[in-house]
């Protein structure tokens, strides 16, 4: 009882919408902004990988350059797409976030640090790629490993907000703002989780990269898709070994959610698994036959609907912990059916602006590094 006397009061202000808009915002901005944390982080450590590969090193130079070009449009979309949900975790979770990130206070204002560093590190590497690529690998490694840390820090931000019993032994111990959440048994196989499925969809940055010089320069186009896709496979493999891991290493109540006790829970699970095989058999023959629309159409839906379901399944999971403590039913709400027409419009253009920005400024394109012309002006075989 003392524990739950530990978490806040729910705010006295009622909701500006019903609880189920609010939710559904929720999920649906957070898919957002995956998507583009995932493009953004998973672009970097493809981009580093290419500097692995032993054969053809020109090639794998243009991969790194062409990658590199495009991650400081994505990292200031991930911080964009970003703020919608968050600001939706404060108004349904307020109680909770707040508390966490006080206990986690200097670790957490130290992410605008590390995002600044982080974030003109990707400008600097996106500018010298093409000219000193050693020195650019090495900020591109600094770069990838300060995001790292961020997603990390959000990660113990995450799973010590769900779990209010352990605040009162943090706080009391001491107050100085310096607890993170390492104790927690699911903390690395959640945050293995987010990394690596971020490396799977960096691989399909690349096959977007492919489809986009398909038939400019069909030889690089086959390239991108055979690095891109086998990073896809190789991501999505190892997905399903981390997912098991952070599978059991939940509660059993919560983990029975997924497991036949909650037939939604369940059925998205099953979502996720169907389509993790899927995508892997797809991908698979994809790469094998040069089956660019497959690659650049079939498996990226595939993925979309994956990540759909892991989105509400990790909301179901943060209300199956705060169940003791919350009831939403208990929260009063007044529509402001203005305000959300505006908000719901703006929403709606402010997502079709960020797609024409990523399409009109070739965000998958390759045009601005591609090969250099021979005299007959064709492409110089790499």
């Amino acid at each position: 009882m003392l524990q739950t006397n530990l978490v806040p009061s729910l705010d006295p202000n009622p909701l500006p919408a019903p609880y189920w808009l609010l939710k559904a915002l929720l999920i649906a901005t957070f898919t957002f902004h995956i998507v583009a944390m995932n493009l953004m982080l998973g672009g970097g450590v493809v981009a580093l990988l290419t500097r692995w590969r032993a054969k053809d090193r020109e090639v794998s130079k243009r991969m790194f350059h062409d990658i590199a070009k495009k991650i400081p449009i994505l990292l200031p979309a991930t911080i964009s797409l970003g703020i919608a949900p968050l600001l939706f975790v404060q108004v349904l979770y307020g109680q909770f976030f707040y508390t966490s990130s006080i206990l986690m206070a200097w670790p957490w204002f130290l992410v605008l640090v590390l995002l600044t560093v982080a974030y003109y590190g990707f400008y600097y590497v996106s500018y010298e790629s093409g000219q000193d690529t050693r020195r650019a690998g090495a900020v591109m490694y600094l770069s990838v490993l300060l995001v790292f840390l961020i997603g990390f820090l959000f990660t113990n931000n995450i799973t010590l907000s769900q779990t209010p019993a352990r605040w009162g032994a943090k706080y009391f111990a001491s107050a100085g703002g310096w607890h993170l959440n390492l104790s927690e048994p699911t903390l690395i196989p959640r945050y293995l989780h987010f990394f690596v499925a971020a490396v799977a969809v960096g691989g399909l940055l690349l096959v977007f990269m492919a489809w986009a010089n398909w038939k400019r320069d069909r030889v690089y186009a086959g390239q991108l898709l055979s690095f891109g896709g086998k990073t896809f496979l190789y991501a999505t493999m190892t997905q399903f070994v981390v997912g098991i891991v952070f599978l059991f290493t939940l509660p059993l109540d919560k983990r029975m959610l997924f497991m036949g006790s909650d037939p939604v829970a369940t059925g998205l699970f099953l979502v996720g698994v169907v389509g993790g095989l899927a995508s892997i058999f797809l991908m698979s023959h994809a790469v094998q036959q040069e089956n660019i629309r497959l690659a650049g159409i079939g498996v990226p839906a595939i993925t979309a609907c994956v990540i759909v379901a892991m989105s509400i399944m990790r909301d179901i999971l943060r209300d199956a912990y705060l169940k003791p403590y919350y009831d939403p039913s208990k929260i009063p709400v007044q529509t402001q059916t203005s305000v959300l027409a505006l908000f719901l419009g703006l929403f709606v253009c402010g997502v079709v602006v960020w797609v024409v920005m990523l399409w009109r400024y070739g965000m998958f394109d390759g045009k601005a590094a591609a090969a250099p012309k021979s005299p007959a002006g064709g492409a110089q075989p790499e």
